[in-house]
């Protein structure tokens, strides 16, 4: 393959696209003419000097070397790292702007995936736009030609970590610690055969979980815990697999998580599945449940339901709430938040929802309304075989836009169902990350 030219071009950005870069077109004079040139760090409406960094069949891929025109969206990003961390990809693009260009993503994949379009848009559900992740992967590689040890999150250009020092989005407790956890690693013996500290924050508690392919010594081991009580973390290690995840210090630490308006704590484990967002997490819960509207007497599934995130405020309202979940271990705890929290009508069933489940007890009786939060993938599967007579409305919780799209479309044309109404949630500011809100009712309302 013939050597990128990285000779800088100007482009005139026309779009932006879904993960947050500038679309441009080569130019009629260009070999390629008319060919997409994907541009990080650029707007649309702007005109920027560029530098390809890649290419492909379908497009180029370039970043942004100075702005000739600037948009009226740009703003000064706040952290230092921004244009090397792959963390974030929009911090130069005003807050109240980035939520607008999500809320657009939601719309393009109704039409273009479904079709379908929802009869209302629901207003954008935001909260705070910096300190709010709690939980993440940090990236850890000694670099002998530094003569350092890098922790964080991988560069825009993924085979190398980003050397930082502080982080604006991770929690405060913990992104201003960053350069003091680089430090910690690099004095260890085992330095080189630590690839990743996972982090997640509790109400009361950070865990740090140390993965390390080779045993930890005494000397490495103790300066784990003089770090932790130094900075008040609880620190696990990780030798093996997910399985392998025991505390180091203290002996047993608690990490959970109140949900106030609906006196519920959820326990978990350092790598369960929590939202990133505690305080968008909450208004969301609430925004679900008032689109859900259960009445009283009425009996709700929640599918890919975790460690009941969603099904313990609902047991507050429903008579019955049924949560399932592929995750054994997800489920054994969700099932010990429902005891800690009083709630006997609240069970909790592992299933994996991608296959059969026509024998499954849970499914035997009916429903009044549904939840769903799925992963990336969406939830075809699933709603292919429910029955869904007798459920009066379906609530669904999305984090990838286009699978939403595609179930969406699969309700509405083949299940009969109404798309009443969709809504983007910014769980993720400053990023591309479109997470979002749908609801469906059985039928046409009446006219």
């Amino acid at each position: 393959m013939a050597r990128i030219n990285q000779t800088p071009f100007e482009a005139d950005i026309i779009d932006l696209g879904p993960d947050g870069r500038g679309i441009a077109r080569r130019p009629v004079d260009h070999p390629h003419a008319g060919k997409t040139v994907l541009i990080a760090g650029a707007l649309a409406g702007e005109r920027v000097m560029a530098r390809q960094t890649g290419r492909s069949r379908e497009y180029d891929q370039a970043e942004t070397v100075d702005v000739l025109q600037a948009s009226p969206e740009r703003v000064e990003p706040r952290c230092p790292h921004f244009g090397v961390c792959g963390g974030c990809s929009l911090q130069h693009m005003a807050g109240d702007r980035q939520i607008v260009a999500k809320a657009r993503v939601l719309a393009d994949d109704f039409e273009r995936v479904g079709p379908v379009r929802p009869e209302a848009w629901l207003p954008p559900l935001t909260g705070t736009a910096w300190g709010y992740r709690r939980k993440g992967r940090f990236s850890v590689r000694r670099v002998e030609k530094k003569g350092k040890t890098l922790v964080g999150f991988r560069e825009r250009d993924a085979r190398f970590v980003a050397e930082l020092r502080e982080c604006h989005t991770v929690i405060p407790a913990l992104g201003s610690r960053i350069q003091a956890l680089a430090t910690l690693v690099d004095g260890m013996d085992a330095r080189a055969a630590i690839p990743q500290i996972e982090f997640a924050a509790g109400d009361d508690a950070i865990a740090l979980v140390v993965r390390h392919l080779e045993p930890l010594g005494d000397r490495d081991q103790a300066a784990l815990v003089a770090f932790a009580q130094e900075h008040g973390f609880a620190v696990f290690l990780q030798p093996k697999g997910i399985d392998s995840v025991a505390p180091l210090w203290p002996p047993d630490p608690k990490l959970s998580f109140r949900l106030a308006p609906w006196d519920v704590e959820l326990e978990f484990q350092p790598l369960d599945f929590i939202q990133v967002n505690a305080g968008l997490n909450a208004k969301m819960i609430a925004h679900a449940l008032e689109l859900l509207d259960v009445q009283p007497g009425e009996r709700v599934l929640d599918l890919f339901c975790g460690l009941g995130n969603f099904s313990l405020p609902l047991g507050r309202s429903a008579s019955e709430v049924v949560g399932v979940e592929g995750d054994a271990g997800l489920v054994a705890r969700a099932r010990e938040n429902a005891v800690r929290n009083g709630m006997a009508h609240v069970s909790f069933h592992v299933a994996d929802l991608a296959t059969d489940l026509s024998q499954e007890p849970w499914m035997v009786a009916g429903f009044d309304r549904l939840l769903l939060d799925p992963a990336r993938a969406g939830a075809l599967e699933v709603l292919q075989q429910l029955p869904l007579e007798g459920i009066k409305r379906i609530v669904y919780v999305s984090c990838h836009p286009g699978s939403l799209a595609r179930d969406a479309a699969y309700l509405v044309n083949e299940r009969g169902w109404y798309l009443r109404a969709a809504g983007v949630m910014d769980m993720f500011p400053h990023t591309a990350h479109v997470e979002s809100i749908a609801v469906f009712d059985p039928a046409l309302p009446a006219l």
